[in-house]
């Protein structure tokens, strides 16, 4: 399964936010195929109830709020060069 499958859910996330945050603010949504499959409290939950009908890798489990951090992570690194 490709990162592709998982990017389509990530933006049907992005897209629907608004509505999405009204009704699961602050619940785990798991996203399959476009549609919320369920919601639960913790990651955890969400991915050991899943994967007893889903295959991992073909589902997205994303936390639910309308704030831009819990959807995005920033990376840095600090590199030297040296001759």
């Amino acid at each position: 399964m490709s990162n592709v499958v998982l990017q389509k859910e990530f933006e049907y996330f992005i897209n629907n936010l608004p509505e999405l945050v009204k009704k699961y603010k602050g619940k785990y949504l798991v996203i399959k195929n476009e549609q919320i499959l369920n919601s639960y409290d913790s990651i955890d939950m969400a991915i050991i109830e899943t994967k007893k009908t889903e295959a991992l890798g073909t589902f997205l489990v994303q936390k639910c709020d309308d704030n831009e951090e819990s959807y995005t992570r920033r990376y840095c690194s600090r590199v030297s060069f040296t001759q």
